[in-house]
């Protein structure tokens, strides 16, 4: 359960660890925040697994702004990373140039989303103007800005190597303002415990 996030992420670390069969991980994050937990406590927890060499960066993921503020700001927790929705869809305007701001990476999860990306008219334009992928055309436009990172699903190697090129695109100006212009309030991962989002983005 969420509320017992303090109690239980030491012992839960260790068993990850091994089953991992490593010492430590590159990245360790807190998935969803809780609704009736203490925050200052399992931050607290996050941070003690960094200082003990178990996690080399720790994170949150669905954080919105306020609640990132809180932890950067008044814990003062070395936040590397969040990970929320976002795609050509969903802006997250606010929470980028926060991150940005405090050197936070800000990774895409839900890249395309799901399959909503590529169905764009204007999505598919830009993608027979250079000759490539609807979903590949909507990864590179997360893809190039800065400190942005994107993780899209991928069961079978053609669809990672497709990922992969999506490296290789060009988006000009025109593709850019046209990809500006769709709505960016489809939100597609809401579930009943999510947080308050923020209303621009919501």
């Amino acid at each position: 359960p969420r509320t017992l996030f303090p109690y239980t992420t030491l012992f839960r670390s260790e068993a990850s660890l091994k089953a991992l069969q490593t010492d430590y991980v590159d990245l360790f994050m807190i998935h969803w925040p809780g609704k009736d937990w203490d925050l200052a406590r399992s931050i607290e927890t996050l941070v003690a697994l960094r200082d003990e060499g178990k996690a080399l960066n720790i994170g949150v993921a669905n954080f919105p702004l306020p609640l990132l503020r809180r932890v950067v700001e008044e814990i003062g927790a070395p936040i590397s990373a969040i990970q929320v929705e976002y795609h050509v869809l969903l802006g997250q305007q606010h929470l980028l140039d926060y991150a940005r701001q405090h050197d936070i990476a800000l990774i895409a999860y839900t890249p395309l989303g799901r399959g909503k990306a590529a169905e764009q008219p204007e999505i598919c334009q830009i993608a027979a103007k250079h000759g490539v992928l609807p979903s590949q055309v909507a990864l590179q436009w997360l893809l190039a800005q800065d400190h942005v990172a994107a993780i899209p699903k991928a069961s079978s190697e053609a669809n990672q190597r497709a990922n992969l090129q999506a490296c290789d695109i060009q988006l000009d100006d025109a593709d850019r303002a046209l990809i500006a212009a769709l709505p960016k309030n489809q939100r597609v991962v809401n579930p009943d415990f999510a947080p308050q989002w923020d209303p621009a983005e919501a």
